[in-house]
């Protein structure tokens, strides 16, 4: 084989010795930065992580502002409408005027048990 071969493999080889030692402290020092950030807005994100709980429940697609507002304190309405917003929700009116929300990765389900009412009511 030529020198020129081995010098070419050598460099090639260090080069991705490298990059995948640098590919790994890039990533984590990524994750240490998030951590460090998340504890900063802690009390954020431990809202949205509240209101995606409190609007995955099982039995419910929807809950009223005024529930959330309830479990949900020490924000100001508008506050507690843009945690709601991060956490993925959606608002809705019903025909009273009340003001209601529901995660948008929930919508088919939701459309779903509507049918299923609008059938049984059928029947």
């Amino acid at each position: 084989m030529e020198p020129a071969f081995w010098s070419s493999l050598s460099a090639l080889l260090g080069v991705a010795i490298g990059g995948g030692i640098s590919f790994l402290l890039n990533r984590q020092q990524f994750g240490n930065q998030l951590r460090i950030q998340q504890e900063l807005h802690k009390v954020e994100f431990m809202a949205e992580t509240t209101a995606r709980h409190f609007l995955s429940h099982k039995s419910y697609t929807d809950r009223s502002f005024e529930t959330l507002r309830n479990h949900l304190g020490g924000f100001t309405d508008d506050e507690l409408r843009k945690i709601l917003v991060r956490a993925g929700a959606i608002r809705v009116y019903r025909e009273d005027g009340s003001e209601w929300w529901r995660l948008l990765s929930r919508m088919e389900e939701y459309i779903e048990r509507k049918q299923l009412n609008e059938i049984a009511r059928e029947i």
